[in-house]
């Protein structure tokens, strides 16, 4: 038993990987034996499944439930059906739930059922000419024209089956559900995957016209102005995710309503469970325009829009997770496959009205829905979208990591994008939240709206802005040249309005689609915004500089509800700015002579140590507190809150 075992999860795995076969996690395979029946449980990925994850069912008291008389009422009909079907599971399946197709797998007499739904498959089930493609491509197969999912399905899938017999004298291994992939069957992994390669080899030869999925220009720049407005409709806190995509064939649909209108009706059961059943159409880009749009589909239909097409520029699938809208987009691009690729059978067929309705509201697909897209228990930070600069190490890596664990997005912007890439891996793996490294040079105006651009069109929009990027140029007035001066000034000062200026664009945007919505920008000042440092001018004029621009800022900014403050970290003694043993500010107050009779760089430490109350450096978990109180704090703006142990205190 182990062997076959082995065998289902082998294959379950192999064809859940595959892009080419599986549509956002889905698909069902299954194991038999005399007795018992192994399903994939709802809710489970076949690409990472383990025995685990199967349902063992009674196959006896499957085979029951065609000997039952159930209500003719669909709802009672369904729950009474589900009913049984859950008092079908073996002892210690409580806690799980058998895929809806359980009923369908137990028909088939083969030991190992696949249920996928390529969309090479379904450019033919979905397509005008199905049933007669299927029987000129593949008489051997059984089709089964569209029906109520569930019970129905099922019913009708026994009744062709037994017809199959009849006539044939032999069991299906093929069969075609009309608008819902496809079934195949065998008694050992090896003719299962004989079998698909065949069907797969026919359709492929058929297949002339195919999609173009490769990348595209567009107006990045507008669209940028357009995801955020469609998260806060989505959702008026924030707590949503958009993913924006332009390739070739999104572009095609994209080019006017009328062509985009084929897109309007849903082909299969699961565009609708992950997309909803009718995508949205933007012809005014304005966001009084794309309010509008959005709010009249809502009205009309009942539900939100996870999908939409802006003319000319692309398309955005959006979710309460990242990972939802990833799969919108995932579940979209299948369909416009299929779209295409049904050109080679005569076009496409659309689901029925009735059915559509049917789906919208059927229970176990909502159930199916929320199973795989649930993002888990809830963080403080959860779908918010944070960028922190200068974050490739040190402070900044610490603030980002601090962000991720609270469940925030979090953007790693660095010049040093090897650096970024790997903190980004690293703080993922470490926290499961979403991460982006991205190359940014903040002193460079085009180098940060392509940071910013880059955060809306991956992630939707933008939250908080933690301006941390930072440089120091130690030095006295004999000893500073104009080139380091510039410097200092150009990534302390000019960089931070560079930041606050675009970031506080796409704010702008989100609080005029949700008027309650607030969002922030966090400069990482220091103690010596707050008091000069001696030969150390170049650096605290532009932190005193950067208390002046968080002032100014919050005035400006209050009205769209953003709030913008500083933190004023103390000195960071354990961090490369000041332990570097080469560049660090322990050798070069030692080499300017800074600290009198210190000849040691230890000696420069103890100095430093002793000028703070609490004895000790700022940390990166100090500094991370404070971000995350301004953030939670609701009613304070253009604050400079020292962290510095005591040593400069508010006056």
């Amino acid at each position: 038993m182990s062997t076959a075992i082995e065998t289902l999860v082998a294959y379950s795995n192999r064809y859940g990987a595959d892009a080419g076969f599986v549509l956002a996690g889905g698909g069902n395979t299954s194991m038999k034996t005399g007795d018992t029946l192994w399903v994939k449980g709802s809710g489970t990925s076949l690409a990472t499944i383990t025995e685990e994850g199967f349902v063992k069912m009674d196959r006896a008291k499957l085979a029951a439930i065609w000997e039952k008389t159930y209500s003719a009422d669909q709802a009672a009909r369904e729950s009474e059906v589900l009913a049984d079907m859950m008092a079908a599971k073996l002892p210690g399946e409580e806690a799980k739930r058998p895929s809806v197709e359980t009923l369908l797998h137990d028909l088939f007499p083969q030991k190992f059922v696949l249920h996928v739904h390529p969309s090479r498959v379904n450019a033919l089930t979905c397509s005008k000419e199905g049933r007669d493609g299927v029987k000129r491509l593949f008489p051997d197969a059984v089709w089964v024209d569209e029906c109520e999912p569930g019970y129905i399905l099922a019913s009708r899938c026994r009744s062709m089956m037994q017809q199959y017999r009849a006539q044939t004298g032999r069991d299906a291994d093929v069969v075609f559900l009309q608008n819902h992939g496809i079934f195949f069957a065998a008694d050992s992994g090896e003719a299962l995957d004989t079998l698909v390669a065949s069907v797969m080899g026919k359709l492929d030869a058929e297949i002339t016209v195919r999609p173009d999925f490769t990348e595209a220009d567009t107006d990045r720049t507008a669209a940028a102005k357009i995801a955020p407005v469609l998260r806060m409709l989505y959702d008026a806190d924030g707590g949503a995710a958009v993913v924006f995509t332009a390739n070739k064939t999104v572009l095609d649909f994209a080019a006017d309503a009328e062509t985009f209108s084929v897109l309007k009706e849903p082909l299969s059961p699961d565009h609708i469970v992950y997309c909803k059943a009718e995508p949205l159409w933007l012809e005014d880009l304005t966001p009084d325009g794309i309010k509008a749009a959005f709010e009249e589909l809502k009205a009309r239909r009942g539900f939100a829009p996870k999908v939409a097409f802006a003319r000319g520029i692309g398309m955005f699938t959006v979710g309460k997770t990242l990972k939802e809208a990833k799969t919108a987009a995932a579940v979209w691009t299948d369909c416009m496959a299929i779209t295409v690729m049904a050109e080679n059978f005569g076009g496409v067929r659309h689901m029925a009205p009735a059915m559509v309705d049917f789906i919208v509201n059927w229970e176990v697909e909502s159930y199916r829905a929320k199973v795989s897209l649930a993002p888990g228990a809830a963080k403080k930070l959860a779908g918010k979208i944070a960028v922190v600069t200068g974050s490739a190490q040190g402070f900044g890596a610490g603030i980002a990591e601090f962000l991720a664990e609270a469940g925030a997005a979090v953007v790693i912007a660095d010049m040093n994008f090897d650096g970024a890439k790997a903190t980004a891996a690293q703080i993922a793996e470490k926290t499961g939240s979403a991460t982006l490294a991205v190359s940014a040079n903040v002193s460079d105006e085009d180098s940060v709206r392509e940071m910013i651009e880059g955060t809306v069109l991956s992630f939707g929009g933008l939250d908080i802005f933690v301006n941390n990027a930072g440089i120091v140029r130690a030095g006295s007035l004999e000893e500073m040249t104009k080139k380091n001066l510039e410097l200092v000034t150009a990534v302390n000062y000019t960089a931070y309005f560079l930041c606050a200026k675009y970031a506080s664009a796409v704010m702008k945007l989100q609080r005029a689609a949700s008027p309650e919505y607030m969002a922030d920008i966090i400069e990482i000042n220091s103690k010596s915004g707050l008091s000069g440092s001696n030969k150390n001018f170049a650096y605290a004029g532009s932190k005193f500089g950067g208390i002046g621009l968080t002032q100014s800022f919050a005035l400006e900014l209050a009205p769209f509800g953003i709030k913008v403050n500083a933190v004023c970290p103390g000195n960071f003694l354990d961090g490369p700015l000041w332990s570097d043993p080469e560049k660090g500010l322990f050798v070069q107050y030692l080499n300017a002579g800074k600290v009198p009779g210190a000849k040691t760089v230890a000696d420069v430490r103890k100095f430093y140590e002793a000028k703070v109350p609490l004895g000790r450096g700022c940390r990166i978990e100090d500094v991370a507190k404070a971000v995350l109180y301004i953030i939670d704090q609701k009613y304070e703006t253009g604050q400079a809150v020292p962290v510095t142990g005591g040593q400069e205190m508010l006056k």
